[in-house]
């Protein structure tokens, strides 16, 4: 086995035929043989590897702006480990501010032919989906209980730290022209994203802004499926994105609904159909045909609220259909 079909199989891609290349375009072979040793901290690399240690700290800091080495300041000096899963991987690497074209390229290559069955494969070993939506930035239905790690503005404003880098999809699939800047890392990803220079800082108005001009382009918020919220607010299309469109057209559930689903009043629908266009569903139908009030699927329905976002008689409302240990 080559050291890059050993740095691949490490993060559970030991089937993939590009993973390996990806490697291989990020890392030379001495590169490599330094991340197969870690985690370590560069005294413990340098004994494993027996290379100098300016040499080595140089390449372990090129190692960690590729998006390969993260470093853990609990320890001193820090302890480096290579990243720890395809998600990671997928991440950090894609914003590599030197990324050439044609890596980005393999990239959308490895998402076409080879992520729906591995998302299939852990959708199927994962008791819940490893993201979840979050509804939008609008008011909740009074009857409903609208915690602060379901409310897209409250994780902001309770944030210590944001910054706001490219959407990694975009970058690589380009099939739309939706905003690219839209992904808002938090504190702990903030503070990566900066360090590594791959993010920019932003206060809570900036991420608040971001967040509304994600609505109104059809962008659905989606984090981390679970309370704390301490990484990322990625703002997902249908088209380019990770978990949308497997979910939308191979029905692999890699991304858990939100705790609502919306509710439409029948009697102050127009029938304008507007709502149909803002949802990737199909949770969405007419009561009677075409121009008759529309009705939800709550099945189908995910819960993100892009509906009610652009309703012309506000006749959409959010409403409680999971009770609240439904967010592991």
């Amino acid at each position: 086995m080559s050291l890059y079909d050993q740095l691949a199989d490490r993060i559970g891609l030991g089937e993939s035929k590009i993973a390996p290349r990806l490697f291989e375009m990020l890392a030379d072979e001495t590169d490599a043989e330094i991340l197969l040793a870690m985690p370590g901290a560069v005294p413990e690399l340098k004994e494993k590897t027996g290379l100098d240690s300016n040499e080595l700290e140089n390449r372990v800091h090129e190692l960690f702006l590729k998006g390969l080495a993260f470093p853990s300041h609990r320890t001193s000096p820090p302890t480096y480990r290579m990243c720890r899963d395809f998600v990671q991987f997928h991440d950090a690497t894609i914003l590599w501010k030197e990324a050439p074209r044609e890596f980005l390229d393999l990239w959308q290559e490895l998402m076409e032919t080879e992520w729906p069955e591995l998302a299939a494969r852990i959708s199927r070993m994962m008791p819940k989906p490893f993201t979840r939506v979050i509804p939008v930035n609008v008011s909740v239905e009074a009857r409903t209980h609208i915690l602060d790690f379901e409310s897209v503005a409250e994780i902001v404003k309770n944030a210590k730290t944001l910054a706001v880098t490219n959407c990694t999809c975009r970058l690589t699939a380009r099939k739309c022209d939706r905003p690219l800047e839209t992904c808002i890392q938090v504190n702990s990803g903030a503070a990566y994203a900066i360090s590594r220079g791959t993010g920019r800082k932003i206060d809570v108005q900036e991420a608040l802004d971001i967040l509304d001009r994600a609505e109104e382009a059809g962008l659905i918020h989606v984090t981390m499926n679970r309370h704390a919220v301490d990484h990322f607010i990625c703002n997902c299309c249908p088209c380019c994105c990770q978990t949308m469109p497997i979910l939308i057209k191979g029905g692999i559930h890699v991304v858990d609904p939100s705790r609502f689903k919306a509710e439409i009043n029948a009697d102050l629908c127009s029938g304008c159909g507007t709502c149909h266009e803002r949802c990737y569903f199909g949770a969405l139908s007419w009561q009677d045909g075409p121009g008759s009030a529309s009705q939800v699927d709550p099945d189908k329905c995910m819960g993100c609220g892009l509906c009610k976002v652009t309703c012309p008689e506000d006749a959409i409302e959010l409403v409680e259909a999971r009770p609240e240990s439904f967010v592991p």
